[in-house]
């Protein structure tokens, strides 16, 4: 009961107290609301902050549409499955690793994109359509490398578009999605390929166990073991990254 007073009369000395200080400090305020645009400027500049705060939100969808990033974590994601390590690593982890290789990956498009199209805009030598123009480029060359002709002349044939004679009569939004169909094919095929060497030990483990007669023993947590002895004797995760940068090339 006293901690409680003293508790209590504490909260009304720092009130007492900070009451002149706040009344003798200004606080600032902010008001947000919609008003009148006196000229058309207005107009455009809010539309553009409007834009750029779409496009913010839409960020991440956009670094894993268009880049390496869903190839490598499918592949990653089959491997962690494969080996039957549940959640080690852990998605963090995973996420993190193939966050960087995308990086690592995309530097030289990134790279490409800055000098040719980010900092000439910064420096008001070309303007914003040729920036964005000059900035799809890149990405737009990475995008064909890595698509079927067959996934792109689906989406050709779903936009009901004409027959586009070279790469650059294709629409952004008819090989964005090609581009991610092919990353999907592309990615279960290496899963695929990952699953059979572990698939193998689970197979001799659990006939092992059967022949053994000690059906009430999981095979799994035989197996478990074996191929977690087996992914590091190899070097595993050296063979993994390596072909999946190699993949893109």
């Amino acid at each position: 009961m006293t901690r409680r007073l003293w508790l209590f009369a504490g909260l009304m000395a720092l009130t007492l107290i900070g009451a002149p200080l706040a009344a003798a400090t200004p606080l600032p305020s902010v008001r947000l609301g919609i008003g009148t645009a006196n000229t058309p400027q207005d107009v455009s500049l809010t539309l553009q902050i409007v834009f750029m705060l779409t496009v913010l939100s839409l960020a991440p969808a956009i670094l894993m549409l268009t880049t390496s990033f869903t190839r490598i974590i499918i592949v990653l994601s089959f491997l962690r499955q494969a080996l039957g390590t549940q959640q080690i690593p852990p998605n963090q982890v995973l996420l993190g690793l193939a966050l960087f290789l995308t990086f690592f990956n995309m530097n030289p498009v990134f790279s490409k994109v800055n000098d040719e199209a980010l900092q000439p805009y910064l420096k008001g030598q070309i303007k914003q359509e040729l920036a964005l123009e000059k900035a799809l480029k890149p990405m737009r060359e990475f995008m064909f490398r890595q698509t079927r002709q067959k996934d792109l002349a689906l989406f050709v044939y779903l936009s009901k578009s004409t027959r586009p004679a070279s790469p650059q009569d294709v629409p952004t939004l008819v090989l964005i999605p090609a581009f991610v169909l092919s990353e999907l094919k592309t990615a279960f095929q290496m899963g695929f390929l990952i699953y059979i060497p572990f698939l193998i030990i689970d197979m001799v483990v659990a006939s092992t166990l059967m022949s053994m007669g000690m059906l009430m023993l999981p095979p799994v947590t035989i197996s478990l073991p074996f191929k977690i002895l087996l992914f590091v004797l190899v070097d595993g995760w050296h063979l993994i990254v390596r072909s999946l940068m190699t993949s893109f090339h």
